[in-house]
């Protein structure tokens, strides 16, 4: 892997003007098969590493076409490729690819360039999220969400909470499950009438559905029981499992299990209810709100210094403006 030229991120790609060649390693994070206007089949393969994605055609007459058809999703290929623009979004001209096997990335720093994970550390958010399991001051809610993470918990440390919308990478659901329980803890004093224990056992236990909704190491996927039943449902079986074994109530149980049922707000996002009781509500939208701030943040962190926009975010249904205000 010595004789290749230095591999650039996504990030520096950005920096270059069209018709520059560069090389680059990057994660295979999906490819679909297309069909041109003419009739001929060619390849839609997205790829990425930690500080972003892009997007290539490979069509049926190039070397790289048998390739990309047998790849898998988390492989890792090595391109080279000149820099095009398509609708002012980067869309390499593939000159030639080749895979990188597990054993040529072992011991290689190229790793670290391919896997995003949260920006803050790990660990310092796994002791501060049992911190605020410990908050809860209702024995048997605090047993119930103690007794779930003991089932799911080093999942749940290293999950993301998406496969593309919002804290999508390793590490990201423990993050966003953290940053809402902060948020959750600032704002609770202003609205009596939300009980606080219940708001933060659901805020902790909304998304725990997630571990088994996607899989993966290098790039997150939805399984079997993802696709047939989806996070929501899962995570309401989860909490109903805890609950029933740390012998909550059946009132507090119905009302914890409807947060799960309804964080995602709305019938269309998925949730498969509409929130009903003070603790719902707050919960939905505090978990709205993290979501959208940690799309604003990503898109921060992968902009280059010369970015002033970046794309359009599905999301965030907007491109977003990424200088600072000026004071």
């Amino acid at each position: 892997m010595s004789d290749h030229p230095v591999p650039l991120t996504v990030r520096d790609l950005k920096t270059l003007s069209g018709g520059d060649t560069f090389s680059s390693v990057l994660l295979v994070r999906r490819v679909t098969s297309k069909t041109a206007k003419n009739g001929n089949a060619f390849l839609s393969v997205e790829l990425g590493d930690k500080t972003g994605s892009l997007n290539l055609n490979v069509f049926g007459d190039s070397p790289a076409f048998d390739l990309f058809t047998g790849l898998k999703e988390g492989g890792v290929v090595r391109i080279e490729a000149k820099v095009e623009f398509f609708q002012e979004r980067l869309s390499p001209r593939l000159l030639r690819a080749e895979a990188i096997s597990n054993e040529q990335l072992a011991g290689s720093p190229l790793m670290s360039n391919l896997v995003e994970t949260a920006p803050e550390d790990a660990d310092a958010l796994w002791t501060e999220f049992q911190q605020h399991i410990a908050s809860i001051q209702h024995a048997e809610l605090r047993a119930t969400v103690q007794a779930l993470f003991d089932e799911i918990g080093e999942q749940f440390r290293t999950a993301p909470a998406a496969v593309s919308m919002h804290h999508a990478y390793r590490h990201g659901l423990l993050e966003h499950t953290v940053h809402m329980a902060r948020a959750a803890k600032a704002l609770l004093p202003l609205y009596p009438e939300v009980d606080a224990d219940l708001a933060m056992a659901g805020v902790l236990v909304h998304d725990t559905g997630k571990v088994i909704e996607y899989q993966g190491d290098l790039v997150t996927a939805k399984s079997r029981k993802g696709i047939l039943q989806g996070h929501v449902v899962l995570g309401y079986q989860l909490v109903r499992k805890a609950g029933i074994k740390s012998k909550l109530n059946g009132d507090l149980l119905e009302r914890l299990e409807h947060i799960v049922l309804s964080h995602q707000g709305e019938l269309e996002w998925g949730a498969a209810v509409i929130a009903a009781t003070p603790e719902a509500v707050f919960v939905a939208k505090v978990d709205d709100l993290d979501a959208k701030m940690g799309m604003v943040q990503r898109l921060l962190r992968q902009a280059g210094e010369a970015d002033q926009f970046s794309d359009r975010h599905l999301g965030l249904n907007s491109q977003l403006l990424l200088t600072k205000p000026q004071k």
